[in-house]
């Protein structure tokens, strides 16, 4: 007796507020559905596609219907915010994201838009792994309340309401306190947010394969306000003190807020589920800060240059 194997089934979501990305999500749907891959699409994202149920492997889904469940990845058409995005909905289900960059930076992505048959090809033919990434369990606590708990792939900052009132507040990490700043605010990230907020604020580039929390304080008034990295195991927490005149709010990867009143105590500790990114090459990490950032780097010769240099010296 000859079983069926199952479909495969592809979540495809897009900025489809572009015409550029529009176009790019159609052909990518195409191609898959040609391949015989099931395409499911947010409902709103299907009608601004003009793509429905009816259309062959396409299927319409709503956000809060676990978009991701069944499906063996995600197809993220647009910039970091669409991946960050794609994160938030399929969390629960820890569905791989795949980033086609057409954004500006686009550092989460792993290929471009010129790149756009390689990727719908090493979908097709399986040829891609995924790489998991730490993550940050936060939580609002105001006395004994939990006021709001979430998570975040790049960061959770704490900062000012109001653009001409100073926050006052007090860090810890591991129940200890560490300092107490009039500032801006704090952001705390993860190694893979170290190229998003946290190197805007002065932080630290730290390695995606390296485990670690990133605190960072964003114009602090103290005598030590410098950036920080403490281990994965560390909880850090910033209270907003009860007698601040002026009062806070929470972002999270720039998606989710929460108003943050005096007295409120925010923890963030590594998250318990990370977030899956799909890796079509094996590219070095430094290869892709000198890609996306646009580093110099003439003048280099590399080890083989070294090597056959060395070498020579050592014959003379």
């Amino acid at each position: 007796m000859t079983v069926e194997s199952p479909v495969r089934r592809v979540l495809v979501m897009a900025h489809t507020g572009r015409a550029d990305v529009r176009d790019v999500a159609r052909a990518c749907v195409q191609q898959l559905t040609e391949h015989g891959i099931a395409v499911r699409l947010l409902a709103d994202e299907a009608a601004d596609l003009g793509l429905a149920d009816a259309d062959g492997l396409v299927e319409t889904t709503l956000p809060d219907h676990v978009p991701g469940e069944g499906c063996e990845l995600v197809l993220v058409i647009g910039g970091d915010g669409s991946i960050l995005r794609a994160a938030e909905l399929t969390h629960e289900t820890s569905t791989p994201l795949l980033g086609v960059n057409l954004g500006h930076v686009g550092f989460l992505a792993e290929a471009e838009q010129e790149d756009v048959e390689s990727t719908i090809a090493a979908i097709v033919e399986r040829n891609y792994t995924a790489e998991d990434r730490l993550t940050l369990d936060v939580r609002v606590k105001v006395g004994q309340d939990t006021l709001f708990s979430t998570f975040a792939l790049n960061e959770a900052s704490v900062e000012k309401a109001a653009r001409e009132r100073m926050l006052e507040v007090v860090v810890e990490v591991d129940d200890r306190p560490l300092s107490r700043w009039g500032c801006d605010g704090v952001v705390c990230a993860t190694p893979t947010g170290s190229t998003a907020y946290n190197f805007s604020a002065g932080g630290p580039v730290v390695w995606p394969e390296v485990e670690a929390l990133l605190m960072v304080p964003l114009s602090a008034h103290a005598l030590f306000a410098r950036p920080m990295v403490v281990a994965p195991t560390s909880v850090l927490a910033v209270e907003v003190l009860a007698n601040t005149e002026g009062s806070g709010v929470l972002w999270c990867d720039g998606r989710r807020t929460v108003d943050l009143p005096p007295g409120a105590r925010i923890e963030v500790r590594r998250g318990a589920r990370p977030v899956r990114l799909v890796r079509l090459h094996q590219a070095p990490f430094t290869d892709r800060l000198v890609a996306k950032f646009g580093l110099p780097v003439e003048g280099w010769r590399g080890a083989a240059e070294r090597r056959r240099r060395d070498g020579g010296d050592h014959d003379a």
